[in-house]
């Protein structure tokens, strides 16, 4: 029996000095010394007494070991718990608790506080920062590179992510080695990744889009990273001439054209720009052609799922849509109610089934048995539609539609409005209580530096727009909109700060 995830992904690279992780201080690691590390680490866990499917739940930095960490995890056979660094300990506890985590790495800044989650649960602590230091380290410096790779099954589990837990509990996503290896695969192939692509990497690693897409597909193709700890608007400038292809965030897209440097001589190198974790407005992506000549390639996952479908890298990539099912993965739209499927045009929610789609949700049948049907079509919770063409857009989360006066609304329709007006950079609509409706859309504007807003002007183009039950019942300008570490907007928050909009 093989290890089908790391005989794929890192043991080709064995040995060989090509490069892999260049890092912001200079430092350049090759693939064979990257796998030596990660022997090193492997062995560590083993020293632990760790046995194949044990947890490792790790709160770090992004560095060269914490990545180092991952591939251990694989090679030993153990379900990696990557876990958000801004989580604070209440949080922590929950995550280590409910996995049954043997082990749980921390930085070491923060063991103090919680070395008590640990011996509560039972779990191991262990540290590593973001220097590469750290008990972690110290142990595994003294190991052997060599590491006999634990034998898996495509079936196995190779990681436990948790979902964001906006409503109720975080719900643990069982990933097995065939969801990440059949996700990776299909993402090289599909965005022609190869050897000598060298991606530009600002993502955090404890997230789907930094790791398990980001990282695999680099390694599945044999490419090299420029490793950095996160976004700086600076540093990214800085690399960019060193890089063929960049994943990233809405966000990070929007920073890079409010730079002037950003522009078509800094880009005419690169292969590829992919954004995702968050919806790209339209605007960006006329912008960001207009600027560089390249067109973003946005395409659409989730934590229970990886990547479901992608704009075309040869084709048309269409702004306000996700593009088509990947190869292998099916998407359908159905009826919330009925689950009948339903015609193209027609809104609904989404279905996904495919190699990519998890096992089901740790320690929660009920959960498990409600979200994944019996024939493998997991229901995502988000709404969308196909186009006469076949994309597939995105128009909003379950929970976030309204239901005003008998009527569905769906939020992504009127933002779209909203955000086409000169001085708008964005906008979130939301339900909030109404006493005869139920509920009625309120929206969230933000502005572009310097702009004055003209709220008769987007009251007038909604008017011109939209029926007269989708038209918000107040416009509220606002600072900023509140955004998850994905630059996801939390329209949670923003329905429990504003529900009163419309009392009296």
């Amino acid at each position: 029996m093989a290890n089908p995830l790391y005989d794929t992904l890192f043991a080709p690279h064995a040995g060989k000095p090509t490069p892999f992780l260049h890092l912001a201080d200079g430092r350049s690691l090759s693939h064979a010394a990257f796998l030596d590390l990660a022997g090193r680490v492997a062995n560590a866990l083993a020293g632990f007494g760790l046995a194949p499917g044990d947890r490792v739940a790790v709160q770090v930095a992004k560095s060269a070991e914490a990545l180092a960490l991952y591939a251990a995890c694989v090679q030993a056979g153990l379900v990696l718990l990557p876990l958000n660094t801004a989580y604070m300990a209440g949080e922590v506890g929950y995550f280590v608790e409910d996995s049954g985590a043997r082990l749980f790495v921390c930085d070491p800044g923060g063991a103090e506080a919680l070395a008590g989650i640990a011996a509560r649960t039972g779990a191991r602590l262990e540290t590593l920062g973001a220097d590469g230091g750290g008990t972690l380290a110290e142990m595994a410096a003294a190991m052997p590179t060599d590491f006999a790779t634990v034998a898996r099954g495509r079936d196995d589990l190779a990681a436990l992510l948790y979902t964001s837990g906006t409503t109720g509990r975080s719900k643990g996503a069982m990933l097995t080695q065939e969801n990440l290896l059949s996700n990776a695969l299909t993402l090289t192939d599909c965005w022609r990744f190869g050897a000598g692509d060298v991606l530009l990497h600002a993502l955090p690693i404890f997230h789907t889009h930094g790791l398990f897409v980001a990282v695999n597909v680099t390694l599945a193709a044999g490419g090299a990273m420029i490793f950095l700890p996160g976004f700086d608007l600076d540093t990214i400038i800085a690399h960019l001439p060193r890089a063929t292809a960049m994943m990233g965030v809405p966000t990070f897209y929007t920073r890079l054209l409010a730079d002037p440097r950003f522009d078509r001589d800094l880009t005419t190198h690169m292969r590829l720009f992919v954004s995702g974790s968050a919806p790209l407005l339209a605007e960006t992506h006329r912008r960001f052609e207009t600027r560089t000549g390249h067109r973003i390639l946005e395409r659409y996952g989730m934590t229970e799922t990886g990547m479901n479908s992608s704009n075309p890298y040869d084709g048309e990539r269409r702004a306000g849509t996700v593009g088509f099912p990947l190869p292998g993965v099916e998407i359908k739209i159905t009826d919330p109610q009925t689950g009948a499927r339903l015609p193209d045009g027609a809104v609904g929610q989404i279905e996904v089934r495919g190699p990519n789609v998890f096992r089901g949700y740790w320690n929660m049948p009920e959960k498990t048995a409600e979200e994944l049907r019996p024939d493998g079509f997991f229901i995502t919770g988000d709404l969308g539609r196909f186009d006469a063409q076949g994309y597939l857009a995105i128009v909003g989360r379950n929970k976030d539609l309204i239901i005003s006066g008998g009527y569905n609304i769906y939020p992504k329709e009127i933002e779209e409005v909203i955000d086409a007006v000169p001085g708008i950079a964005e906008s979130a609509v939301i339900g909030v209580p109404h006493p005869d409706f139920g509920e009625s859309p309120v929206a969230l504007l933000v502005c572009e530096p310097g702009a004055t807003p003209d709220l008769d002007m987007v009251q007038e183009r909604i008017a011109v727009a939209l029926a007269a039950f989708k038209r918000p019942r107040r416009l509220i300008v606002v600072d900023e909109l509140p955004r998850n570490t994905m630059g996801k907007v939390q329209k949670a928050a923003l329905r429990d700060r504003y529900a009163a909009a419309l009392a009296g």
